[in-house]
């Protein structure tokens, strides 16, 4: 778990890439942050779009030509959602093979990650962890519809399964990455939390929300892996630093005026030895990507960290205690601008890591 990985202001990435070759991807990852390596979802192929990934093996799932939504009226649904149960507790009671399930990713939705994995058998310098990625259970469940329109979040029955499916398919993901002998982080990524206390989401629970994070977290670290919860935008941060999540991961370029607000809970948050992972290269607009210097992320990487070091904490503490990070994936960028973004997210890694831990 945590207690085996020493963050140390290291860079890592989101996740996606605006390219169409999963061999190259993988090899500009490990090229720029082979310290802590990860699979690449490329969403120019759309069974890789953040909710398409993870659906399969969920029931009563239709996939049309312009529409994909689980249908609960269809005929057979009851013994199909019946026999979904019986897999995962087959699973979880070691009866059923997690590896032989409905619960893994495949290489026609995911060959971001068998590439990954292929590739991670031949580096010569072991990683001092590796990442892998799922879509967070708010996000999947208010992403995804029935056949009436209505998110599956609503129902219950279906959210609980969904959610199941996410903590299992991620549960694999940790099971499959500790065979190369490293750390292994999993990410759920929340943009949905964006939304939570709006009129959008006006009936759903802070309860139900921190229900369904402590499931999908608690079956990562049941495989000794790391959780993180991402978030590229502003959120509830109360929910995510008050979770169990071992890193949280926030956009620090554009909102941390916003995350600052929580000062109590992330002061608690740091003292607990947890990890925050500061998405200070910006990715959502090209033109922030291409004025931004090293020297303009470093210096605004200092002067929000002025806010963490009046909380009590010393400036190295924080560093060795947290990530360099794009704000959020790349997928939607030029090839030109993601590589950019990428390359400043290694550069002012090594520039703090050299000011802040390395020099006294």
């Amino acid at each position: 778990m945590i207690e085996n990985f020493q963050a140390n202001g290291l860079p890592a990435l989101i996740g996606s890439l605006p390219m169409d070759n999963h061999a190259e991807a993988v090899k500009l990852v490990f090229k720029y942050t082979p310290q802590i390596p990860l699979w690449v979802q490329l969403p120019v192929y759309k069974e890789e779009g953040m909710i398409a990934q993870f659906l399969p093996g969920l029931p009563g799932l239709v996939v049309e030509k312009e529409r994909v939504y689980i249908d609960t009226s269809a005929g057979g649904f009851g013994e199909n959602l019946l026999k979904f149960y019986e897999d995962y507790m087959a699973v979880l009671e070691g009866e059923g093979n997690l590896s032989g399930s409905r619960f893994v990713l495949a290489e026609d939705t995911a060959g971001g990650f068998f590439e990954f994995t292929k590739q991670l058998k031949s580096v010569s310098v072991p990683p001092v962890a590796v990442k892998g990625q799922i879509t967070g259970p708010l996000t999947f469940c208010t992403g995804m519809n029935d056949q009436e329109g209505k998110a599956i979040f609503y129902d219950k029955q279906i959210r609980d399964a969904a959610v199941k499916l996410l903590a299992l398919k991620a549960r694999w993901q940790v099971r499959e990455l500790s065979k190369f002998g490293v750390p292994v982080i999993i990410f759920f990524d929340e943009p949905a939390l964006a939304g939570f206390g709006s009129s959008a989401f006006i009936s759903i629970s802070s309860y139900e929300v921190e229900k369904c994070f402590e499931e999908v977290i608690e079956a990562v670290h049941s495989e000794g892996g790391i959780a993180g919860i991402h978030v590229c935008a502003n959120a509830d941060w109360s929910l995510v630093l008050g979770s169990s999540a071992d890193i949280v991961s926030f956009d620090a370029y554009s909102f941390f005026d916003r995350f600052i607000l929580y000062a109590d809970h992330i002061k608690k948050f740091i003292e607990s030895g947890r990890i925050l992972a500061w998405g200070i290269v910006p990715t959502s607009k090209a033109e922030d990507v291409e004025k931004e210097t090293v020297d303009s992320l470093v210096i605004k990487w200092e002067d929000k960290v002025r806010d963490l070091e009046a909380l009590g904490f010393d400036r190295s503490k924080i560093l060795a205690q947290s990530l360099i990070t794009p704000s959020c994936g790349t997928g939607s960028l030029s090839l030109k601008n993601a590589t950019k973004v990428i390359r400043l997210t290694r550069e002012v890694s090594d520039r703090l890591r050299h000011q802040v831990l390395f020099t006294r």
